[in-house]
């Protein structure tokens, strides 16, 4: 009898370790590129995350600038799906039409599962703003929330903790980030599977690196790629706009610029070394996946722009993503498209619990490491802002059209009302195409063979078959009506005439 109830015993306990549902650690960066070399400073991360899982070579966002895509994270859902279409409330960053789906994130989805669910740093860029409701609120699906005030920064920022406005004017955001996480982790054990997202500030403008590593990369300039600082004629106006190229006078700025962001990522990269290293002495290493990207990538100087995002190009729109988690192969090089609306449904597949019918992304198939083809939809949506275009440039009569033109970039405007497009990006294994159309009065079409034009030099589109092109302008259609997984995913069959 002895026997046999220990045998019971034993079974049981193998039944509950197999069900044990894993654990979540999510760090997602601000504006951290891939294409210029942003995961260089990153030693932690290769050591405890790249080493140890898998890294996508080829993972995107469904939008090249913060709050649009943030909110594709969270929902597993396109732009013209979530309605989040640019940084302001009125274009719908923790606006109304937010709110209302916000109930539909992944982290809600786990929290009614029988997660604990902590989240600390910048959420949408105009959380917390009183005409949203202030920093009371604490957004539906976080059992724990530390989210920052507005946009980015590095000092003198208020943090909502769990609803009561906290402000801070001298410590460094990033660390006390790094301190809520490792608190929080020292206090979970395995009775209880926990998501948390960590979201540092770096290395958004103003790039300020931690004091101690201010100078660490003196000596480093910014990247001259073969598109660096290049008169582009076959791109979209905003591009061509003066001056083109930059003043060589502008140089030392672009790579203060890149030298400083490169700072500033080394505080998230002791941050990535402190959170691993706590859930091993906790024990919940092994069980926890531990997944690493950005909202959007960011360029320097390419095509003659100054610094931002918010363009169509690689170095905007492709972005850093690495995973390490239970059943995971270490250190390898995935090529599998994948994109930043993949990840909720991913993450709440490796939970257990089934992804929403409404979400348009598909979970990562992790056994698969080839390139299959799939065509994936990237959305901008162009602002004007009064205000940001300065009274000394000659374009200041157009203000109500131009966004971004300061005398410091000689004048050279980063965004346009008009700087709305929709981008396929069409991959498989013969296949490696990039197809945009912007809803100007040209409607301004960019097509790109990135498998013999990395650096997206020479524009296409009216040297492709017009039955491609067509192709394309339907397909792009298709995807900027579709809803759901099973309606965005290749929603056309690719002619023959493709490859």
């Amino acid at each position: 009898m002895i026997i046999y109830l220990l045998i019971t015993f034993m079974l049981a306990s193998a039944a509950c370790e197999d069900q044990k549902k894993p654990n979540f650690v999510v760090i997602l960066t601000d504006d951290q590129d891939v294409v210029l070399g942003g995961m260089n400073p990153m030693k932690n991360v290769d050591r405890f995350i790249s080493d140890k899982g898998v890294t996508f070579t080829n993972a995107y966002v469904s939008s090249p600038i913060c709050c649009p895509s943030r909110a594709s994270f969270l929902t597993g859902m396109y732009v013209h799906n979530h309605l989040t279409v640019n940084n302001s409330l009125s274009g719908g960053c923790y606006g109304r039409s937010w709110r209302n789906l916000e109930h539909r994130t992944f982290a809600a989805a786990l929290r009614s599962a029988g997660y604990n669910t902590f989240y600390a740093g910048k959420y949408l860029n105009e959380y917390g703003v009183q005409a949203a409701g202030g920093p009371e609120v604490v957004p539906p699906g976080w059992s724990e929330w530390h989210g920052l005030v507005g946009n980015s920064v590095y000092y003198n920022y208020t943090i909502s903790n769990n609803g009561v406005p906290t402000h801070s004017t001298d410590l460094y955001l990033t660390d006390i980030i790094r301190d809520l996480g490792v608190s929080y982790i020292e206090n979970q054990t395995e009775s209880q599977p926990f998501l948390m997202v960590l979201a540092p500030p770096a290395p958004h403008q103003p790039f300020t690196p931690a004091p101690r590593h201010k100078g660490v990369f003196s000596n480093v300039t910014a990247v001259r790629n073969p598109n660096f600082n290049i008169a582009a004629k076959d791109k979209h106006w905003l591009i061509t706009m003066p001056p083109s190229p930059l003043p060589e006078e502008m140089m030392p700025e672009l790579d203060r610029v890149y030298r400083s962001r490169w700072e500033s990522l080394l505080a998230v990269d002791e941050m990535v070394a402190d959170v691993v290293g706590t859930l091993d002495r906790q024990s919940l290493l092994d069980n926890t996946y531990v997944i690493y990207t950005s909202d959007n990538g960011y360029h320097i100087g390419q095509f003659a722009q100054v610094y931002d995002k918010r363009q169509p190009y690689e170095t905007d729109t492709k972005v850093p993503l690495i995973i390490k988690g239970p059943g995971i192969k270490q250190n390898v090089k995935n090529e599998q498209p994948v994109i930043n609306i993949d990840l909720a449904p991913t993450i709440l597949t490796l939970a257990g619990v089934k992804p929403s019918r409404l979400m348009d992304g598909r979970p990562i198939n992790f056994t698969d490491e080839a390139k299959g083809e799939r065509t994936m939809l990237v959305e901008y949506y162009g602002e004007a802002k009064d205000g940001t275009v300065d009274t000394e440039c000659p374009w200041y009569y157009d203000n109500g059209n131009l966004a971004q033109c300061h005398p410091q970039y000689d004048c050279k405007c980063q965004d346009s009302r008009n700087n709305t497009f929709g981008c396929l990006r069409h991959m498989a294994t013969r296949i490696n195409m990039k197809y945009c159309l912007f809803a100007d009065d040209e409607s301004f079409t960019e097509i790109y063979d990135l498998a013999s034009d990395p650096y997206e030099l020479e524009n296409i589109a009216n040297r492709v078959l017009p039955s491609v092109k067509h192709w394309y302008k339907l397909t792009l259609a298709r995807m900027l009506a579709c809803r759901g997984s099973n309606n965005c995913d290749n929603p056309l069959e690719t002619p023959t005439f493709i490859f």
